[in-house]
């Protein structure tokens, strides 16, 4: 990592006229204000397709593999030729503060089905998508299949499929296969405009000295492609019904515990596998990012397992993982590891180990420095070290200013004032802290963008334990402004981060 500073926003909270951000326009529009404010990095939450049912999380995917067709740019699929400017007529207007999920997808899914309809005669002589196709092939094929029969049984469960299908038995599968044959292909489709777009759109931040940080889940769901394709890497009774799920014990974000109902790892399996779903897993996100977050990096040497049924997380368990086996496999397969750990929460000593071995940069997080044990947490800059990634605050967390106001208590506003060496006005705290974060010695500083505008607590975009409202919130056309463009590089050259 190089010294510098980079922005931290989703797709999906990009300005569009379709009710979502995606790969067009506004997203390259987003790399030139990067690129003009001498930022380096954007990061982005995970990009693989998400479901209503679950509260549209980038967390909780259909796929580890695929991409979200929700973020293909309809203006793009104009452009090259896909549909026309009638085609993706607008017959509602869409809100430009917040994402309509329902909506968003009615209608993504009316142009992207019309964009097949108009190309699928061409697909079989178009040799970059039977190209795409192939080299694919490896997670493509089942997951096309696995959408297309969720479809087929009306959403349900996979586990709830006929058990033959549930079971994945080949000749089955094969009856299925041309069963089902044009929408597999129309699905096949869609995740070949997906990643047309994205690597395009990956181009132009490169070209710009932007790189793209990537987030990676360490747990995946339940009812995702993955588990029902690989059914043995995970805790699974005799029906394939989960035995147990992830989670996290009681901590910042929740009394409870997190229970995050996902399936848990056979780590026995994996390892007699070599672990290859996982070093296919990352050697895929090493394609589409110039490095990437991995989730709760604690997990791979410990997680937190509930039996399934659980209400909340407080009755699991700590279960021990082949974390060095797994990982020295990664490095020999690997010639580099572009990996930020995300090593947050109660980290034991092994955790700190296991990093240092592997030379990963770890995270400090601004907001969690004003605890209890101010001031030797090791959130605050002063106790950072170069080889980290600082944040001011992250996905998860409240808006410093929303913070600021509703969270932060008397104490905790006493030590933020003692630190700075003053009391400073509700209004001021955003700017403050990016200060704090900027001038540390970590080599990368990573800051939301909502708090580049001093938003406030409308601007959150989640709240964990919450099931509604989340992942909606996005950037109004105007919100960045010369004058932003202008602060932000002044403030990366007074640092250093240029």
């Amino acid at each position: 990592m190089k010294r510098g500073s980079g922005i931290l926003l989703h797709l999906t909270s990009l300005p569009s006229p379709y009710g979502i951000g995606d790969l067009g326009p506004q997203a390259y529009k987003f790399a030139d204000f990067l690129q003009a404010a001498s930022q380096s990095y954007w990061q982005i939450l995970p990009v693989n397709p998400t479901y209503m049912e679950h509260g549209n999380s980038p967390y909780s995917c259909y796929s580890a593999f695929a991409g979200n067709p929700l973020l293909i740019s309809p203006d793009l699929l104009v452009k090259e030729g896909f549909l026309s400017r009638a085609d993706i007529k607008v017959n509602r207007s869409f809100s430009a503060q917040r994402v309509n999920y329902k909506s968003v997808t009615r209608y993504k899914n009316r142009i992207l089905g019309n964009a097949f309809v108009k190309n699928r005669n061409g697909l079989s002589t178009n040799s970059d998508f039977r190209r795409f196709c192939a080299d694919n092939a490896s997670w493509l094929d089942d997951y096309a299949l696995f959408i297309s029969l969720r479809e087929h049984f009306q959403d349900k469960p996979w586990n709830r499929w006929p058990v033959n299908i549930r079971d994945r038995e080949g000749h089955t599968l094969r009856k299925w296969e041309k069963k089902l044959s044009e929408r597999i292909l129309m699905e096949k489709f869609y995740q070949y405009i997906f990643f047309r777009q994205w690597f395009s759109f990956k181009d132009y931040c490169e070209n710009k000295n932007i790189q793209l940080i990537g987030d990676v889940p360490i747990s995946v769901n339940y009812e995702s492609a993955d588990v029902w394709i690989n059914p043995d890497i995970f805790k699974l009774g005799k029906t394939k019904k989960p035995v147990f799920v992830a989670g996290t014990p009681p901590g910042y974000f929740s009394t409870t515990g997190q229970l995050w109902g996902q399936a848990v790892y056979n780590w026995d399996v994996l390892r007699k596998t070599g672990y290859s779903w996982w070093v296919k897993r990352i050697g895929h996100n090493i394609n589409l990012f110039s490095m990437f977050r991995l989730d709760h990096f604690r997990g791979f040497l410990a997680y937190w397992e509930v039996r399934a049924g659980e209400k909340t997380a407080v009755r699991g368990k700590w279960v021990s993982a082949p974390a060095e086996d797994f990982f020295n496999t990664l490095v020999k397969r690997f010639t580099h590891l572009p990996i930020i750990a995300e090593d947050l929460g109660d980290i034991t000593p092994d955790v700190r180990e296991l990093l240092n071995v592997l030379g990963l940069p770890g995270m400090r997080v601004l907001l969690f420095g004003f605890g209890n044990n101010f001031p030797a947490n090791r959130h605050l800059p002063h106790n950072y070290v170069k080889e980290c990634v600082a944040y001011v605050g992250m996905h998860d967390n409240n808006t410093i200013k929303g913070w600021f106001r509703k969270e932060a208590g008397p104490k905790v506003r006493q030590r933020i004032f003692q630190y700075l060496g003053r009391k400073v006005p509700e209004k001021d705290t955003s700017r403050e802290f990016i200060h704090l974060v900027m001038g540390s010695v970590a080599d990368m500083v990573i800051t939301n963008m909502q708090d580049i505008l001093g938003l406030g607590e409308k601007a959150r975009m989640n709240l964990p334990g919450s099931s509604k409202g989340n992942w909606e919130w996005r950037l109004l056309p105007g919100q960045i402004t010369p004058l932003v463009t202008k602060r932000l590089k002044r403030l990366t050259g007074i640092y250093g981060r240029e």
